[in-house]
């Protein structure tokens, strides 16, 4: 469903239809939600679409996936997340909080500048050691708080761990050729497939120990703001699928660890896991973080070499796309020699 067709977006693009005044509509699209800036607040709706690892196709959904996307979401960034406000319809007019059928839900918080976002600070060279510093204590917060699974059979345990590596080596194999080599594939194939087997006692162990927790899922600096002040927002966790929010939390750890290796800033990788490491006492980790490290790059790659194939990219951006995701899989190459 296009954001042209669909009444609500059509609505959202008029300032009447929102509960607090409006400086300026902008809309960001990703492929299941509308997220509308307004100047001093964001409303953000899931788009009724199923892709198997995430069903918001009816309104029951959707609200359930919103209260769940606030209540985990409130717990690293309170005062960014404010509420869940109703959509909706009277006669031909839909608004926030109006009369009438309640069409859908919005989650509603508080505007950042996008300039505060850290992966364009990283690229300023703006992001420093004290940043991390309070990245570190958000996590240990967050993850003293959260559920903790210890069932050698619940999500997050090693069963999940080879369904989501199965999984990416299935969505991949098709781009043998177009965005990862062939034998990229197989080495890195063989070689998670050798880690997940020669260290079955270590996951064990990490399970036994609450080290599975629900983690944040998608831990990189695009989800991160850090204000001119010095404050930390921890933004847009995983809510709709416990496979992908549940994990080890060395994996959480890996995704950030890996995005700054990714974007150059090794310094601020490795002091972010030494802060982390210190502050928790958990070393263990370091047995695990390449092969976490790895699986990040490969979902990355994979992710980003979707586009190729989406008739709606235009033919400059598949093009990126197809070196930013090699990237990514060389990357992830390079982690699974570590094992």
């Amino acid at each position: 469903m296009s954001g042209e067709s669909n009444p609500i977006v059509e609505a959202f693009n008029r300032a009447e239809a929102y509960d607090s005044p409006v400086k300026d509509i902008e809309l960001i699209q990703t492929h299941i939600s509308w997220v509308f800036l307004t100047g001093d607040y964001v409303y953000k709706i899931k788009k009724p679409v199923d892709f198997g690892f995430l069903d918001y196709t009816s309104l029951e959904k959707r609200k359930k996936f919103c209260q769940k996307e606030l209540e985990i979401n409130k717990m690293f960034s309170e005062d960014l997340y404010i509420d869940i406000v109703p959509i909706s319809k009277f006669n031909d007019s839909i608004k926030i909080n109006g009369p009438g059928e309640v069409i859908d839900y919005a989650i509603k918080m508080k505007q950042m500048p996008q300039q505060n976002l850290m992966d364009k600070l990283l690229d300023l060279n703006q992001v420093d050691t004290k940043a991390m510093d309070k990245i570190v204590d958000k996590l240990m917060s967050f993850y003293s708080n959260t559920q903790t699974f210890t069932d050698p059979h619940s999500v997050g345990s090693l069963e999940t761990v080879k369904f989501n590596w199965k999984e990416n080596f299935t969505q991949t194999r098709d781009f043998i050729g177009k965005t990862i080599d062939e034998k990229t594939f197989d080495e890195i194939k063989s070689n998670v497939d050798m880690f997940m087997e020669k260290n079955k006692t270590l996951f064990d162990k990490r399970l036994r120990e609450g080290k599975i927790k629900w983690c944040h899922g998608d831990l990189h600096s695009g989800n991160i703001f850090i204000t001119p002040e010095g404050k930390i927002y921890i933004f847009d966790a995983i809510e709709f699928n416990d496979r992908f929010a549940c994990s080890d939390v060395a994996n959480d750890i890996a995704f950030l660890s890996m995005d700054l290796d990714f974007r150059h800033r090794k310094f601020l990788s490795d002091y972010f896991i030494k802060k982390y490491i210190e502050k928790t006492g958990d070393s263990e980790i370091m047995q695990l973080l390449d092969f976490y490290k790895c699986y990040r790059a490969y979902v990355r790659g994979k992710v980003i070499g979707f586009k190729i194939n989406d008739p709606t990219v235009p033919e400059h951006e598949k093009k990126e796309a197809r070196d930013t995701a090699s990237i990514y899989f060389k990357l992830a190459l390079a982690y699974s020699k570590n094992f």
